[in-house]
């Protein structure tokens, strides 16, 4: 077992792991931060994608041991004082989900891409989602959304 240290969602946490746990698996099985969600567990699908040190990653591909005295957030930490995070707020409004399963990754990648690029074109917002993956949308509603919570107006035109 190995001693870990970090902060998850502003809280400060201390627990002992398995040297081969999975960020993913640390924060679901012990923390019971399930709106992280294990989709494929090969990275490819971005469904379990977390903020680590304000970057996202995607947390299938990161060791729990690997976050030591690092911060993580994941989406149930986005919200505050009991408001929406612009991000998840745009997601609600622009209906920007169907079956759910993606969106938390689809949500933490796009926090992350409006930290990188605050104004992105349609173009750039795809780009920057191109590694989480939705079988149900099209993709078209998340477009809307990332630029609603950019502030742009939201006029996407081409397909996916």
């Amino acid at each position: 077992m190995a001693k870990i240290s970090l902060t998850v969602d502003g809280a400060q946490v201390t627990d002992d792991v398995e040297p081969r746990m999975l960020l993913v698996q640390y924060l679901r099985e012990t923390l019971g931060k399930t709106g992280t969600v294990i989709g494929c567990d090969t990275s490819n699908c971005g469904a379990c994608t977390v903020l680590f040190d304000g970057v996202s990653v995607k947390s299938c591909n990161v060791l729990a041991v690997q976050a030591e005295g690092h911060e993580v957030t994941t989406i149930e930490g986005l919200a505050s004082n009991g408001e929406l995070h612009p991000v998840q707020q745009a997601f609600h409004d622009c209906h920007a989900l169907q079956c759910g399963f993606c969106t938390p990754g689809m949500i933490m990648r796009s926090v992350d891409l409006l930290n990188e690029n605050p104004h992105p074109t349609e173009e750039e917002i795809r780009n920057g989602l191109e590694g989480n993956l939705c079988r149900c949308t099209g993709y078209h509603n998340i477009v809307k959304a990332v630029q609603q919570a950019a502030g742009a107006p939201a006029t996407t035109g081409g397909a996916s």
